[in-house]
């Protein structure tokens, strides 16, 4: 099996990272898109797939792909892709687009054979206004 997994944060200070005033956006909609090159001998098969996920309520999206013939889980593995959006914000305060798509990923091996988790980075929606009270100037 293979998860694919991110989460979504409000950065309220506006400086895309995580402060102590950010929170993590419950309900955000995300977009991931993924290719994965199988290798099987004497072919060149891929596996595609596009998904909209929501959030959870500690900001995380994750998609689970069964195991396919062919589809390792490689920490260097070139030929195999995930690309995650931002779709939009459940959040009306914070719904700018900060960090809205990533291509940066970590593959992790698990000590469960058939198991491949690709964790994304973090992406962020900002409010329209930065809060001074709270962030300084």
């Amino acid at each position: 099996m293979i998860i694919v997994m991110g989460l979504v944060y409000c950065d309220v200070c506006t400086n895309n990272s995580f402060s102590r005033h950010s929170y993590f956006l419950r309900g955000a909609e995300v977009q991931i898109d993924c290719n994965f090159r199988a290798y099987v001998p004497k072919t060149k098969e891929q596996v595609s797939f596009s998904v909209n996920r929501t959030t959870d309520k500690h900001g995380v999206y994750m998609v689970e792909i069964p195991s396919v013939d062919g589809i390792e889980c490689a920490e260097a593995d070139t030929a195999s892709t995930c690309q995650a959006s931002l779709v939009g914000s459940s959040s009306a305060s914070c719904n700018i687009p900060g960090y809205s798509s990533t291509t940066d990923e970590m593959a992790i091996k698990s000590r469960h054979p058939n198991l491949c988790i690709y964790g994304l980075a973090a992406m962020n929606f900002r409010p329209l206004k930065r809060n001074a009270r709270l962030c300084g100037k």
